[in-house]
């Protein structure tokens, strides 16, 4: 072990364990004696702010102490940062939590890795329609070598929500409606981020502990409704919808997040029932259980009471991790010395944080995630390029290929001759090509389907491109369905003018290539919709393009199903590509 390993293994034994005891620990035996030598050395503030995960803020490298959170981290009064990216970042960070904190205990960084890191994979719902359990867990395998590569060691993933209303936004972060696929998708990618090996997961530096979501029912809100709440009977519960996350836990995930949603008009932030009698009593999961993102202050609004009432509702539900709300930081204390809180329910909850780390083998050494030397070797490489692709289209869905016009074949596969027009606000946009949830993502890394095409086709086929139309006519919406950094750059000419152009570009080709279908924004969390059509301006292009008497090729964009019903009866052929 280098020297700045050994002398920062003394500083995490604070003097009571040698580093060579911490390095031959093994056993839960072990863990279990230097959980209890290090927090019988921790104040109740200490062990309150091991329960506390703050957003990371603006951390630039080589000024991690100047941070707005660096205060917190040298008083000891916080376990995790979340979404800090950059292991140089991180590696200053954790320097601050090992060298400036009493106890020098090392913070856990946790970002939403959902499908794909830098390399993207096809968002879930896609990855879901391979049915390829194997090239699943790959998926998430890549995922979790990158991410540690960039010095994270937790992600938010995978999400088994289970969900039959399309209308809810974050239908593509999930894997459908079948619970039986569910579940076996969520053994698969708990295995990809965690290892292989039940008994033997995190001891690489290129594995990172899973975070089931979003226990529980989060996804049967009433109406697609983000956020809604959940009623429904105990059978129905559990026939068909609690069995992915149970399917996770039996594959040893190491932490659960709590869902938004009421459950028993109690929302599952502050459901004892959920936390403790199904989870850890019924299921025997034991690891940490974290809230999304401020869940604890916006039980505020369901109105079952204050800051320090939400706050203690949740932590004797059985949540052991604040994200966001800082709630547990501001009013345990108070409550404990109130009598509302036990020290044995702090104790528990501080604890499960902790052993955490230990599984992590953060205690050991706490850089096992920032070595500065892998990212360059690990990130984005060709191998997870070629990987992704492959998987890609193993996710692709053909809905439709009937053939066009007096041919007798069907229209695809295409020919490579000729001339081969693609149109559409989605054809030519780098930006939309990763899909929601891809928040780590190089969005002007991917080529759009017009530069793939021309780059594949050169010298075989001509590719010539259009807009046609803008995402929808709404303004505002096409600019909260593109936010992020997910611009289309949206056109000022008329509707004609985009529409007329299309046309003429249109008349050259001998093949039409219509790139249409949801922006990546449209779909992800708090992006509900009512209407599953295609938008408006899109569907008068696609009407105008089949007029042409082309064959035409509808190339779907989207994060859930669509009402197709019109496209299906006048669109030879429809490739679903997510």
């Amino acid at each position: 072990m280098k020297k700045v390993f050994r002398r920062t293994s003394v500083l995490l034994a604070a003097a009571f364990l040698s580093t060579a005891a911490i390095q031959a620990q093994k056993s839960p035996q072990d863990m279990d004696r230097f959980i209890d030598a290090l927090m019988k050395k921790m104040t109740v503030e200490e062990k309150i702010g091991q329960l506390n995960l703050p957003v990371s803020g603006e951390i630039v490298t080589g000024q991690a102490q100047n941070s707005d959170v660096a205060k917190k981290i040298e008083q000891g009064l916080v376990g995790g940062l979340l979404n800090l990216k950059g292991v140089e970042k991180i590696r200053d960070v954790q320097k601050l939590a090992i060298e400036k904190s009493r106890l020098g205990i090392p913070l856990i960084f946790g970002m939403d890795v959902v499908h794909g890191y830098e390399t993207i994979f096809p968002i879930p719902l896609g990855l879901s329609c391979s049915w390829d359990m194997e090239a699943i867990r790959k998926s998430a395998r890549v995922a979790a070598i990158e991410a540690s590569a960039d010095g994270i060691s937790w992600t938010f993933s995978p999400m088994v929500d289970i969900s039959r209303d399309p209308r809810w936004g974050r239908v593509s972060e999930g894997n459908g409606e079948d619970p039986f696929l569910g579940g076996a998708i969520a053994k698969a990618m708990v295995s990809g981020y965690q290892g292989i090996d039940l008994n033997n997961q995190l001891k690489r530096n290129d594995e990172i502990m899973a975070c089931v979501k979003h226990f529980a029912l989060y996804g049967a809100g009433e109406a697609g409704r983000d956020y809604n709440t959940v009623d429904m009977s105990r059978n129905r519960m559990f026939n068909e919808y609690m069995y992915p996350y149970q399917a996770a836990v039996d594959a040893g995930v190491g932490s659960v997040m709590a869902s938004f949603n009421e459950i028993d008009g109690v929302p599952a932030t502050a459901n004892k029932w959920l936390m403790t009698d199904v989870l850890r009593k019924q299921w025997g999961f034991d690891g940490f259980v974290v809230t999304d993102f401020t869940g604890i202050s916006e039980m505020i609004a369901h109105g079952i009471g204050d800051l320090q009432t939400v706050s203690a509702r949740a932590l004797n539900a059985g949540v052991d991790m604040d994200m966001v709300s800082e709630g547990f930081t501001g009013t345990i204390k108070k409550s404990i010395d109130e009598g509302k809180i036990s020290m044995e329910t702090l104790d528990k909850a501080c604890r499960r944080i902790l052993e955490a780390k230990y599984k992590l083998g953060l205690f050991d050494n706490p850089y096992k995630y920032c070595d500065l030397k892998r990212p360059k070797r690990d990130i984005f490489t060709k191998e997870h390029r070629d990987a992704a692709r492959k998987i890609a289209g193993e996710s692709f869905v053909l809905l439709k290929n009937d053939k066009s016009g007096s041919s007798a074949n069907p229209t695809l596969p295409l020919k490579k001759e000729g001339t081969v027009a693609v149109i559409g606000p989605l054809a030519n946009t780098r930006s939309n090509m990763p899909g929601t949830w891809s928040v780590a993502a190089r969005l002007n890394d991917y080529p759009s389907v017009y530069e793939g095409l021309k780059e594949m086709m050169k010298g075989k086929v001509n590719i010539t491109y259009a807009k046609g139309s803008n995402l929808i006519s709404d303004a505002a919406y096409e600019e909260r369905a593109t936010m992020f950094g997910r611009s289309l750059n949206r056109d000022n000419r008329t509707d004609k003018e985009m529409l007329d152009e299309a046309l003429k570009v249109a008349a050259n080709a001998d093949v039409i290539i219509a790139a249409l279908g949801e922006s990546s924004e449209m779909s992800g969390e708090s992006s509900s919709r009512t209407n599953l059509a295609l938008p408006d301006v899109q569907r008068t292009l696609l009407e105008a393009l089949l007029k042409t008497g082309k064959p035409v090729v509808l190339t779907l964009f989207t994060g859930r199903p669509l009402t197709l019903t019109w496209e299906q009866e006048h669109v030879p052929a429809i490739l679903n590509v997510w």
